[in-house]
């Protein structure tokens, strides 16, 4: 496939279908925040164990970032990207069973497949955004498709808050019977989309578009290692996603703690998207014409530090607010990292993706230590945690990226 071939208007309908799958990523994974709060509630866990739920979805990326790059070689993206939405749809099916016989850990199992079609799903979009329309405005296509992303964050907010966590009730067998319908409804959904994307027209991904989605860079090195750029990139990739998630999961369950009724604290993870959706659509109109991308990672690093030890020093609906707030200084950190990490890489640069991708781990392992921090210290101060992952995304952006040799 040619980009010059086409005319621009040909990217519409591909586009819109890729929108479709940025908009499913954000509704699958934003609604861990409230799953986390309604089976800690269900089940009566401890906040370290119910923060499983975000473990269980993360940790897919690490396993299988590698191989899905290799599937979709195997099936092609169509046929791969299929099979991970189907891979999903096994996953939410699970809910189902799960529900009835009350077990926790099958809940995580379902939402551990829906983690790895969802990673299958992300290694094959990426690559449509850049490809699918001119290469100089791609950063733009990128941002929307994360406003895309956080709109479905807001929405699953909205619809599973308000399903899951209003009229709790003490009978874990009637609170458990909620997940049944919307995740019955949520595997049709999935299974119409994967028969979507099967016969849509949207194109294959050639190895010619793959390798020309970065520059040609002549590389003496033998190892991927070699690059400080990338190995310390892949630890802030690792570092933010785990804010990322801290932030945005674990506010519910912080307004809870602090006396808010769940009436109230059910939307508090919609504010935190709410706030990374501006600073997204900010991102569009001020990058890079009057803020530089490097420029905005390290005003955002400065501020999730800022409003990291506001939310330590406050009280009640100023403290969750400060914790909400930091969405916003999160948005042009994930889109800064992925660059700055994979300049001048050459052959290297697509393993470096797949590395890249293990990290999204951080968002598996960095929750559950503040889990054990809210067990074991306050739910308030297990806040502190983020201080130094905000320090070392800082670092990175004035400092570690820069580094071209060890």
């Amino acid at each position: 496939m040619s980009q010059t071939a086409k005319p621009q208007q040909s990217y519409l309908g591909p586009l819109i279908i890729i929108g479709v799958l940025f908009f499913i990523f954000g509704f699958v994974t934003w609604v861990n925040s409230v799953l986390i709060v309604f089976f800690k509630n269900a089940f009566q866990l401890s906040t370290f164990s119910s923060n499983l739920v975000a473990t269980s979805f993360f940790i897919s990326y690490a396993l299988m970032a590698i191989p899905s790059s290799w599937l979709l070689k195997k099936t092609g993206f169509k046929m791969g990207m299929s099979f991970g939405l189907v891979t999903m749809a096994v996953g939410t099916l699970i809910f189902v069973p799960a529900a009835k016989t009350l077990s926790y850990p099958l809940f995580l199992v379902g939402l551990f497949l829906i983690g790895i079609g969802l990673t299958i799903l992300q290694t094959a979009s990426n690559p449509y955004v850049t490809i699918l329309g001119p290469r100089e405005s791609a950063a733009q296509r990128i941002s929307f498709m994360g406003v895309a992303n956080k709109l479905a964050g807001i929405t699953s907010q909205l619809i599973f808050g308000s399903l899951l966590l209003s009229n709790a009730t003490t009978d874990s067998s009637a609170t458990l019977e909620k997940v049944v319908t919307p995740y019955m409804i949520l595997t049709g959904v999935l299974i119409v989309l994967a028969i979507w994307i099967r016969f849509s027209n949207l194109p294959e991904v050639s190895e010619e578009d793959d390798d020309d989605i970065t520059e040609h860079v002549t590389t003496t090195r033998t190892s991927v290692w070699q690059f400080p750029n990338l190995v310390l990139g892949i630890l802030a990739l690792f570092c933010y996603v785990g804010a990322e998630v801290i932030s945005g999961d674990t506010i519910i369950n912080y307004g809870l703690s602090i006396g808010f009724s769940s009436d109230e604290a059910k939307y508090f993870t919609a504010y935190t998207l709410y706030g990374m959706l501006a600073g997204y659509i900010l991102g569009i109109v001020l990058i890079p014409k009057v803020l530089s991308q490097q420029l905005a990672m390290r005003i955002g690093a400065i501020l999730g530090i800022i409003l990291s030890i506001a939310a330590l020093l406050t009280t009640g609906f100023t403290s969750v607010l400060c914790v909400a707030l930091i969405g916003f200084a999160n948005a042009p950190i994930w889109p800064a990292i992925w660059p700055l990490a994979l300049n001048k890489l050459g052959k290297f640069t697509k393993l470096a993706s797949a590395l890249l991708i293990m990290g999204i781990t951080g968002g598996a392992l960095l929750p559950l230590i503040h889990g054990y921090l809210t067990d074991t210290v306050s739910p308030q101060l297990a806040y502190g945690l983020l201080i130094p992952l905000y320090a070392y995304i800082l670092f990175y952006a004035l400092i570690g990226h820069k580094k071209q040799s060890w």
